[in-house]
């Protein structure tokens, strides 16, 4: 599932593999990203992150915080832009915060890097990582697999968050993921609820498959 063999980024040498969690404001990144810890970590995965917020470091201090991970291996890189610039147009930015990690904590096996809340329209650049998730939620509506954003169509994995609120706000969940599979063809989509972990573990199993090549 790879698009560019893992330690061969253009300009350098990665050890660590490299993931991006986009998707729009509110749908759910951070609270997967507190859901995928434990999960990494009960699978031996020595990991860190990196979180991207407008101008200010909200979504690193949260994690920072929660006393889930070393608050080390956390960092922040504000935009001071449209949070798709410094993912996609120029990754530069994060590119140094992910090299900064991986002197600091030697032996690192993977990065996460969170875009900060964006549109439909955000994908990763692959100068910056190797595999990337959209998070969409069903309180945004059904009709978002049906609109075929980039985000949509060209991530490696697709998140359906906020499936228990379908019944609360007028969405037919089996019909949402069934357009969203559609739109997709063979690539994979997944239904889960972050906050109260349920299906993060399959997101955590994709992950050590597809980009650790772990079984």
């Amino acid at each position: 599932m790879l698009e560019r063999p893992q330690g061969q980024k253009s300009g350098r040498l990665a050890s660590a593999a490299r993931i991006g969690i986009g998707g729009p404001v509110g749908s759910g990144k951070t609270a997967l990203i507190e859901r995928l810890i434990p999960e990494l970590q009960a699978r031996d995965v020595d990991f860190a992150v990196v979180t991207n917020d407008l101008v200010t470091r909200e979504d690193a201090e949260r994690l920072r915080r929660s006393g889930l991970i070393d608050p080390e291996r956390v960092s922040a890189v504000e935009a001071g832009a449209c949070p798709h610039t410094v993912i996609r147009e120029d990754p530069t930015l994060n590119m140094a915060a992910g090299d900064d990690l991986e002197v600091r904590f030697p032996g690192l096996e993977l990065v996460i890097f969170e875009s900060g809340g964006d549109n439909l329209a955000s994908t990763f650049s692959l100068d910056l990582v190797d595999w990337w998730m959209f998070v969409i939620d069903v309180a945004g509506g059904d009709d978002i697999p049906r609109k075929k954003g980039p985000g949509v169509l060209k991530c490696d994995l697709l998140i359906v968050n906020k499936v228990d609120l379908a019944p609360h706000v007028g969405v037919d969940l089996p019909g949402m993921l069934e357009e969203a599979q559609r739109a997709r063809g063979e690539r994979p989509v997944v239904a889960i609820n972050a906050r109260s972990g349920e299906g993060v573990d399959t997101v955590a199993d994709m992950i050590c498959r597809a980009v650790l090549f772990r079984p």
